[in-house]
């Protein structure tokens, strides 16, 4: 078998077209470089989903491209020499392919696709020694994610229950009649948690698990029930599955996720399972260990800490029994737990202090040894068998790039944004660290235009993430480069409430949002105005999500800042109730409305919006479910009653997170107009071809 000849009857042209010649990067690094501008987020390439091939010598990886003429996204499976080399394409981009996994023997490899018009997700197989991907799955409702067997012939699916409408299609087509169009029907609804963001309205359609036969094309449901069971993983041996699923009584009013195992060969659905955990908390991840007495996990075990607790790594016999915290005193969390071929250690990803290494984690002591050291983020990783492994890391400077990690050393695979960065120039990034005046040390980035001058003070934007439970990291950051490529300086502290420096921290704003926050985010920002970095007189502020509701209490305690912008943010908490998509969440921490109106009334930052008078730009998507657009409505109204500088820009179609590549430059293009008339006095105020009404 040859596969980088297979991969080239593929698309040996794209990969030229992709990889550049060392004449075509001598000519690019002779150029000038230039500064970002806002099309520049068409150029960079999302890589991920790393998979090292069982004889490690190649790696599989995805690489998502944004089309502003198409307006979409599209995802295509390249393939790496492990050791350095030209990379190959694997599958078109119009084909948009995701999720590769290699067959245990190294002849094929599957992924998840979407090919026809209509078409659902299916899984397909592309063989390696030359010819065309074949569809492998023909399921009803599509294929949400899969997993080989240890020894190939079989998968895992995980699918979602068919809705009527799947069962009808498929009944027409299996009767060779054409699709019928009818009334959408109405939300029959009757459960707590009843939607939720980029999904809508939730009914009683679960997801669970499947074996599929490659050879006879048999699908056998092995796991039912009223229950979501997700996160598959085979024993060594092919007999069992370990998965995650909520399957106490009321699995919409709390987070108590459990470890599950059932026979892979189970002829009753799952009605006889393993419960491997019983951790009032949120247990997930499993992996087992090579001689199948194990299985290693991530594990909350505050549950009544919620997402503030700590993701800790846990291990527990496969079969039940008592289970083992192995980083309690460590008090970061933990992700992507594999265990080692020789089941002596636990690699996994390590959150903490604005980075996230992968570790390796002793099973018998717990001893904890970073593998990748330096200020970089692990997005992702996998091993093979004989524990060689590819990783996903981005680094201040640099977008996610796969790389392979051998003899305590990590070296470049993919090398898919190389061109473009050599073609501008980025700021410096730096990590910066302040103490309040409580004694609380707060740390973040610092980014500074490209052509810092240290002699001189500039206009600053305050930007704090979103989550809150997560960190402004050492991986790459568009949005920052952007603002600094503009002559911003741009502040994005870690405070309180942030992931990353222990459960204390993390816990501290439990049902007391906006305080402690707020007093971290001035330190970090007075620091900076102290080193002479900061212009205090042209401050601004603004973020998305939880980024965003940090900006409101920031506009509503100080009048500092000279511009604000709100982005997807909450304002009115008593608004969301049981309209977000949050409907645990409220009732956990702050409780019920009517039982603790003052929590949410004290907490709201609209109840102080007379005190707000900085221009204060409001941005949402009109579907979004995690943060409904109301929200940003209220803000608006409210402000503009009052007078004040404001403006709602309402995005069609889109969910939280934004998709669409012509909203994505359209919101930049905002955020910059924005900054631009209220910190320098430049400009209207609005991108050039938006006209006022």
């Amino acid at each position: 078998m040859n596969p980088l000849r297979a991969a080239r009857t593929i698309g040996l042209a794209a990969a030229l077209v992709a990889i550049p010649t060392g004449a075509r990067a001598q000519s690019k690094a002779a150029s000038e470089p230039r500064s970002l501008v806002v099309d520049d987020f068409l150029a960079i390439k999302d890589v991920g989903n790393p998979q090292m091939s069982p004889d490690g010598k190649w790696v599989a990886y995805t690489v998502r491209t944004l089309s502003l003429k198409e307006d979409k996204s599209t995802q295509q499976i390249w393939m790496a020499p492990a050791a350095g080399g030209e990379a190959i394409p694997l599958t078109a981009k119009s084909e948009n392919s995701s999720s590769p996994r290699w067959s245990p023997d190294g002849k094929y490899l599957a992924f998840l696709s979407a090919r026809g018009e209509g078409a659902k997700t299916q899984v397909w197989e592309l063989y390696l020694g030359g010819g065309e991907a074949q569809q492998l799955t023909e399921t009803i409702q599509g294929v949400g994610g899969f997993e080989w067997s240890p020894a190939g012939g079989r998968m895992v699916l995980v699918l979602e229950d068919p809705s009527p409408e799947d069962l009808e299609a498929a009944q027409r087509a299996k009767e060779g009649k054409r699709p019928e169009r009818h009334a959408a029907r109405p939300w029959v609804i009757d459960r707590q948690q009843f939607k939720f963001d980029t999904v809508g309205y939730l009914e009683h359609l679960r997801r669970h698990l499947y074996v599929f036969d490659t050879a006879t094309k048999t699908v056998t449901e092995v796991t039912s029930g009223d229950y979501d069971d997700s996160q598959p993983a085979w024993s060594a041996d092919g007999r069992f599955l370990a998965f995650t699923s909520n399957r106490t009584p009321d699995a919409d009013a709390n987070y108590n996720t459990d470890i599950w195992v059932v026979a892979a060969d189970n002829p009753d659905k799952g009605k006889n399972l393993v419960q491997v955990t019983t951790n009032p908390g949120a247990d997930h991840s499993p992996a087992w260990s090579p001689d199948g007495k194990w299985i290693a996990y991530v594990s909350q075990t505050d549950g009544k800490a919620l997402d503030y607790a700590t993701h800790h790594l846990a291990v527990a016999p496969a079969m039940g029994g008592e289970a083992r915290v192995l980083t309690q005193k460590l008090d970061r969390n933990i992700s992507h737990p594999r265990f080692s071929p020789d089941g002596q250690s636990i690699l996994a990803t390590v959150q903490e202090d604005g980075v996230e290494p992968l570790a390796r984690i002793s099973v018998s002591t717990g001893e904890v040894t970073r593998l990748t050291p330096g200020r970089l983020v692990v997005r992702e990783y996998s091993m093979n068998r004989d524990g060689a492994v590819a990783l996903a890391i981005g680094e201040p400077q640099m977008p996610v790039e796969v790389f392979a990690l051998g003899k305590g050393q990590t070296a470049r695979v993919s090398h898919v944004n190389d061109a473009f960065l050599a073609q501008v120039r980025l700021g410096k990034v730096e990590y910066a660290k302040a103490k309040g005046s409580d004694g609380v040390e707060v740390a973040g980035n610092i980014t500074y235009p490209p052509a810092y001058n240290p002699e001189l003070r500039y206009p600053t934007i305050l930007r704090p993430h979103g989550g809150p439970v997560s960190q402004t990291d050492a991986s790459f950051d568009f949005t920052a480069q952007l603002f600094a490529a503009n002559g911003y300086v741009v502040v994005q502290p870690n405070y309180r409430g942030s992931a990353g420096y222990g459960q204390p921290f993390s816990q501290a704003i439990y049902a007391d949002w906006g305080n402690k926050e707020y007093t971290d985010l001035m330190t970090f920002l007075d620091s900076t105005i102290a080193r002479g970095i900061a212009d205090p007189n042209r401050l601004g502020v603004g973020g998305w999500s939880y980024g965003g509701i940090m900006t409101n209490y920031c506009i509503v305690k100080t009048t500092r800042f000279k511009a604000a912008i709100s982005g997807a943010s909450e304002v009115l908490y008593i608004a969301d109730y049981g309209h977000d998509h949050y409907q645990r969440d409220w009732n956990l921490e702050f409780g019920p409305p009517w039982k603790n109106r003052e929590i949410y009334e004290r907490l709201s930052p609209f109840n102080s919006v007379e005190k707000i008078e900085t221009p204060t730009l409001i941005m949402g998507g009109d579907i979004d479910w995690n943060v409904p657009i109301i929200n940003s409505e209220q803000l608006y109204q409210a402000l503009r009653v009052l007078g004040r500088t404001t403006e709602l820009v309402v995005y069609p179609g889109e969910s939280h997170g934004f998709t669409k590549p012509t909203h994505l430059k359209d919101r930049y293009e905002r955020y910059l107009a924005w900054y631009a008339k209220y910190l320098k006095g430049e400009g209207t105020g609005r991108p050039l071809e938006t006209k006022a009404e």
